[in-house]
């Protein structure tokens, strides 16, 4: 008698085989969300423009990182969904524990040092590279526009601030995380020789972020210094494989970026208006 359990009608079901993942949707995935956050840095600079407060684009980073979430909403939806196809859940990847929070809020922290330094390096080559000796002299000039300080009322930035804040470093470290190092490098590494897989989604994580740049200078600079930090992530992620640690890493590095617009709450309305 055959012992095939296919042969046998009164046996399970066996699910079809997931096919992995196409090259095209594994790196489609990532350019999307690059096109969507031009779309939120565009749409929120004609909407600027049509308040009256045309400043240059892209837009400062207070209503970048308040445009980003619907952009980071759309993503985890479409990452959710894309993992789901390949019967992976994003909770996986992520692998998060309260019992290894504590171990995994550590590995952040020594991730942060640890990739903090290629990062710094990176900008003050492109710095150095770009105006040699006057380098430290033109930070100021690269990093900040003063034609993109908002003029909006007190109240309005204020509440803008506290969206940022709370909406923004939560949810964009883990959605950026999975979408370029858990879903495409990910899929890629398992066709692709692991160098390419790590280079091609931190090249796309670099590009998104010149939509976060003050001047076009400041986009050379953050094009190199966030591929740097993409790759070096990459690598974490491919020895640890899990994104808890590294997540960890990304949400103090946007919690940095976004705590000091909280500052407007404080400040009295007259310093906003000169």
């Amino acid at each position: 008698m055959s012992t095939d359990a296919s042969a046998d009608p009164e046996a399970p079901a066996q699910p079809d085989p997931v096919e992995p993942a196409a090259v095209r949707s594994l790196v489609g995935l990532p350019v999307l969300r690059v096109a969507l956050v031009g779309c939120a840095a565009l749409l929120t600079w004609l909407g600027l423009a049509a308040a009256g407060d045309p400043g240059p684009f892209p837009p400062t980073i207070l209503f970048a990182a308040a445009a980003m979430l619907p952009v980071n909403l759309v993503s985890l939806a479409l990452v959710r969904r894309a993992l789901h196809r390949e019967g992976q859940r994003a909770r996986d990847l992520i692998d998060f524990s309260w019992r290894r929070l504590g171990t995994d809020v550590l590995w952040g922290l020594l991730w942060l040092a640890v990739l903090w330094v290629p990062f710094v390096l990176a900008v003050m080559g492109v710095m150095f590279a770009r105006y040699g000796a006057d380098a430290f002299a033109n930070f100021q000039a690269v990093f900040y526009d003063p034609d993109s300080a908002p003029s909006f009322d007190h109240a309005l930035l204020a509440v803008l601030a506290i969206v940022s804040v709370v909406t923004f470093a939560p949810l964009n470290a883990p959605v950026e995380e999975l979408v370029y190092r858990g879903y495409s490098q990910g899929g890629l590494v398992r066709r692709w020789p692991a160098a390419w897989a790590i280079v091609v989604p931190s090249a796309i994580f670099a590009t998104q972020h010149v939509f976060y740049a003050a001047t076009t200078d400041a986009m050379l600079v953050y094009l190199a210094a966030f591929f740097v930090w993409g790759v070096g992530s990459g690598l974490i992620v491919l020895w640890q494989r899990r994104l808890m640690p590294i997540i960890v890493a990304h949400l103090l590095v946007n919690l940095l970026t976004s705590l000091p617009a909280l500052v407007i709450v404080f400040l009295p309305p007259e310093a906003l208006t000169g």
